[in-house]
């Protein structure tokens, strides 16, 4: 095999590859004449100068769209002015989760006697104790107690600033027809 060349600076990267490839493959590279790559002219290197600052320009280019220059034109905002905004962000944002916000919640009501005309009592409920946010359910339901006694079963749904609490006393306010209230259930939607 034959010895690998001396590393000569003269020669540029890929001959010294191709010697080494060569000399790997058993050809005496000393027979072959490799010729230095000649220097190149005055001329040509002022011309390409200018073509290496027009790269430059290129290799400002960010690829995640961080662009200084438009940031520079844009007047930028105070400290004070910054905290306001974000501050005002948020509580938009906060009041439209609250509009969102929803709970359903499921009562029962009992009446005093068997007598009593429980459709006549939830009609009374639904149309009476009105509060802004409160939905009423479009139906209700009569459930047995005991004894011939029954029970509405009904629901309502609320925005966050109604109270379940508030709609309960109403209902008991009615002391002459309701006994007592229960909330079976209370569920954010």
């Amino acid at each position: 095999m034959a010895a690998v060349p001396a590393y000569d600076v003269t020669l540029d990267e890929m001959s010294v590859a191709l010697s080494y490839v060569l000399a790997s493959a058993g050809v005496d590279i000393a027979s072959l004449a490799i010729a230095a790559p000649a220097p190149a002219p005055k001329k040509e290197e002022k011309k390409a100068e200018p073509k290496k600052k027009e790269e430059d320009d290129d290799d400002d280019f960010d690829v995640f769209g961080d662009d200084d220059e438009e940031e520079d034109d844009e007047p930028k905002e105070t400290r004070a002015e910054m905290v306001a905004r974000l501050k005002k962000e948020a509580e938009a944002r906060t009041a439209a989760k609250e509009a969102k916000q929803r709970t359903l919640v499921a009562i029962e009501v009992k009446p005093w006697d068997t007598e009593q005309d429980l459709m006549a009592l939830w009609k009374k409920i639904t149309t009476t104790i009105k509060q802004d946010g409160l939905k009423w359910g479009e139906g209700c339901t009569l459930a047995e107690v005991a004894f011939g006694i029954k029970k509405i079963c009904t629901t309502f749904v609320m925005g966050v600033n109604n109270s379940s609490d508030d709609v309960v006393e109403a209902i008991e306010a009615l002391e002459d027809e309701v006994q007592s209230v229960e909330v079976t259930s209370m569920n954010v939607l």
